[in-house]
Protein backbone atom coordinates (compact mmCIF):
# COMPACT_ATOMS: atom_id res chain seq x y z
CA UNK A 1 0.00 0.00 0.00
CA UNK A 2 1.58 3.16 -0.90
CA UNK A 3 1.83 6.12 1.06
CA UNK A 4 -0.93 8.02 -0.67
CA UNK A 5 -3.34 5.04 -0.29
CA UNK A 6 -3.04 5.09 3.60
CA UNK A 7 -4.28 8.97 3.94
CA UNK A 8 -7.20 8.12 1.96
CA UNK A 9 -10.29 7.53 4.07
CA UNK A 10 -13.70 6.75 4.08
CA UNK A 11 -15.12 9.33 1.45
CA UNK A 12 -12.05 8.51 -0.50
CA UNK A 13 -13.70 4.83 -0.84
CA UNK A 14 -17.29 5.73 -0.72
CA UNK A 15 -16.58 7.71 -3.74
CA UNK A 16 -14.57 4.44 -5.43
CA UNK A 17 -17.86 3.00 -4.50
CA UNK A 18 -19.87 5.13 -6.10
CA UNK A 19 -17.52 5.25 -9.16
CA UNK A 20 -18.01 1.36 -9.27
CA UNK A 21 -22.14 1.33 -9.01
CA UNK A 22 -21.94 4.52 -12.15
CA UNK A 23 -19.93 2.12 -13.79
CA UNK A 24 -21.49 -1.01 -13.55
CA UNK A 25 -25.23 0.32 -14.33
CA UNK A 26 -24.28 2.12 -17.14
CA UNK A 27 -22.59 -1.02 -18.41
CA UNK A 28 -25.95 -2.84 -17.27
CA UNK A 29 -28.32 -0.52 -18.32
CA UNK A 30 -29.77 -0.33 -14.87
CA UNK A 31 -30.98 2.34 -12.53
CA UNK A 32 -27.81 3.37 -10.45
CA UNK A 33 -30.00 4.35 -7.45
CA UNK A 34 -31.79 1.32 -7.45
CA UNK A 35 -28.59 -0.57 -7.76
CA UNK A 36 -27.19 0.78 -4.89
CA UNK A 37 -29.69 0.11 -2.88
CA UNK A 38 -30.05 -2.99 -4.32
CA UNK A 39 -26.15 -3.29 -2.56
CA UNK A 40 -27.38 -1.64 0.64
CA UNK A 41 -30.03 -4.41 1.00
CA UNK A 42 -27.40 -7.45 0.16
CA UNK A 43 -24.84 -6.43 2.56
CA UNK A 44 -27.42 -6.31 5.58
CA UNK A 45 -28.49 -9.75 4.79
CA UNK A 46 -24.91 -10.78 3.21
CA UNK A 47 -21.66 -10.72 5.29
CA UNK A 48 -19.42 -11.51 2.20
CA UNK A 49 -20.80 -8.55 0.66
CA UNK A 50 -18.88 -5.18 1.73
CA UNK A 51 -21.60 -2.52 3.68
CA UNK A 52 -22.44 0.56 1.19
CA UNK A 53 -21.10 4.19 3.14
CA UNK A 54 -24.06 6.28 3.15
CA UNK A 55 -21.88 8.80 1.64
CA UNK A 56 -21.67 6.41 -1.97
CA UNK A 57 -25.42 6.38 -1.80
CA UNK A 58 -25.94 10.22 -1.62
CA UNK A 59 -23.30 10.42 -4.62
CA UNK A 60 -25.20 7.99 -6.41
CA UNK A 61 -28.52 9.88 -6.16
CA UNK A 62 -27.27 13.06 -6.80
CA UNK A 63 -25.81 12.10 -10.39
CA UNK A 64 -29.02 10.18 -11.29
CA UNK A 65 -31.16 13.02 -10.09
CA UNK A 66 -29.05 15.77 -12.05
CA UNK A 67 -27.29 13.47 -14.81
CA UNK A 68 -29.00 15.16 -17.74
CA UNK A 69 -27.59 18.80 -16.19
CA UNK A 70 -23.63 17.28 -14.83
CA UNK A 71 -23.49 15.61 -18.67
CA UNK A 72 -24.24 19.35 -20.34
CA UNK A 73 -21.89 20.73 -18.17
CA UNK A 74 -19.17 18.35 -18.69
CA UNK A 75 -20.11 18.22 -22.21
CA UNK A 76 -19.77 21.54 -22.57
CA UNK A 77 -16.01 21.82 -21.10
CA UNK A 78 -15.00 19.06 -23.79
CA UNK A 79 -12.86 20.37 -26.78
CA UNK A 80 -12.74 18.23 -29.67
CA UNK A 81 -14.22 15.02 -27.81
CA UNK A 82 -17.89 13.76 -27.22
CA UNK A 83 -18.96 12.48 -23.42
CA UNK A 84 -19.68 9.27 -25.44
CA UNK A 85 -16.30 8.75 -26.69
CA UNK A 86 -14.59 9.16 -23.08
CA UNK A 87 -14.26 6.02 -20.88
CA UNK A 88 -17.49 4.83 -18.88
CA UNK A 89 -14.72 5.01 -15.93
CA UNK A 90 -14.27 9.01 -16.56
CA UNK A 91 -17.57 9.50 -17.27
CA UNK A 92 -18.66 8.60 -13.67
CA UNK A 93 -15.23 9.82 -12.25
CA UNK A 94 -16.51 13.21 -13.79
CA UNK A 95 -19.88 13.12 -12.73
CA UNK A 96 -19.40 12.94 -9.31
CA UNK A 97 -17.22 15.02 -9.00
CA UNK A 98 -18.61 17.78 -11.26
CA UNK A 99 -22.03 16.44 -8.77
CA UNK A 100 -19.91 17.52 -5.61
CA UNK A 101 -18.68 20.78 -6.87
CA UNK A 102 -22.32 21.99 -7.73
CA UNK A 103 -23.94 20.52 -4.73
CA UNK A 104 -22.00 19.36 -1.64
CA UNK A 105 -21.36 22.16 0.03
CA UNK A 106 -19.18 20.48 2.76
CA UNK A 107 -16.46 19.14 0.21
CA UNK A 108 -13.79 22.10 -0.60
CA UNK A 109 -13.96 22.52 -4.36
CA UNK A 110 -10.20 21.12 -4.49
CA UNK A 111 -10.97 18.18 -2.24
CA UNK A 112 -13.48 17.47 -5.08
CA UNK A 113 -10.49 17.98 -7.72
CA UNK A 114 -7.99 16.19 -6.12
CA UNK A 115 -9.98 13.44 -5.16
CA UNK A 116 -11.67 12.67 -8.78
CA UNK A 117 -7.74 13.12 -10.14
CA UNK A 118 -6.95 10.37 -7.28
CA UNK A 119 -9.88 7.67 -8.57
CA UNK A 120 -8.58 8.46 -12.21
CA UNK A 121 -5.19 7.61 -11.56
CA UNK A 122 -6.38 4.51 -9.46
CA UNK A 123 -9.09 3.17 -12.05
CA UNK A 124 -8.29 4.34 -15.39
CA UNK A 125 -5.97 5.41 -18.10
CA UNK A 126 -2.42 7.54 -17.81
CA UNK A 127 -3.48 10.44 -19.38
CA UNK A 128 -7.19 10.24 -17.34
CA UNK A 129 -5.93 12.24 -14.48
CA UNK A 130 -4.61 15.06 -16.35
CA UNK A 131 -7.58 15.06 -19.06
CA UNK A 132 -10.06 15.18 -15.66
CA UNK A 133 -7.87 17.10 -13.71
CA UNK A 134 -8.38 19.99 -16.80
CA UNK A 135 -11.55 19.51 -17.55
CA UNK A 136 -12.43 19.80 -13.40
CA UNK A 137 -10.49 23.37 -13.25
CA UNK A 138 -13.02 24.83 -16.06
CA UNK A 139 -15.67 23.54 -14.11
CA UNK A 140 -14.51 24.89 -10.64
CA UNK A 141 -14.65 28.47 -12.28
CA UNK A 142 -18.21 28.67 -12.64
CA UNK A 143 -18.78 25.94 -9.22
CA UNK A 144 -19.74 28.99 -7.23
CA UNK A 145 -22.37 30.70 -9.41
CA UNK A 146 -23.88 27.12 -9.73
CA UNK A 147 -24.05 27.04 -6.16
CA UNK A 148 -25.41 30.39 -5.03
CA UNK A 149 -28.14 29.71 -8.17
CA UNK A 150 -29.19 26.63 -6.52
CA UNK A 151 -29.46 28.15 -2.76
CA UNK A 152 -31.56 30.82 -4.16
CA UNK A 153 -33.98 28.49 -6.20
CA UNK A 154 -33.99 26.36 -3.24
CA UNK A 155 -35.65 29.09 -1.08
CA UNK A 156 -39.50 28.55 -1.42
CA UNK A 157 -41.60 31.96 -1.29
CA UNK A 158 -42.65 31.15 2.02
CA UNK A 159 -39.18 31.47 2.95
CA UNK A 160 -38.21 34.98 1.01
CA UNK A 161 -41.69 36.31 3.22
CA UNK A 162 -40.28 35.12 6.14
CA UNK A 163 -36.18 36.99 5.61
CA UNK A 164 -37.80 39.90 4.34
CA UNK A 165 -36.84 39.15 0.51
CA UNK A 166 -40.02 39.39 -2.07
Amino acid sequence: MSGSQKKLGARHKARKRAVDFLFEAEARDLDPVDLAAERVTLSSKDDTVAPVNPYTVTVVTGVAENLDRLDRVIADHLQDWTLERLPAVDRAILRIAVWELFHATDVPPVVAVDEAVELAKELSTDESPGFINGILGQVVLVAPQVRAAAAATAQTPADRETSGES
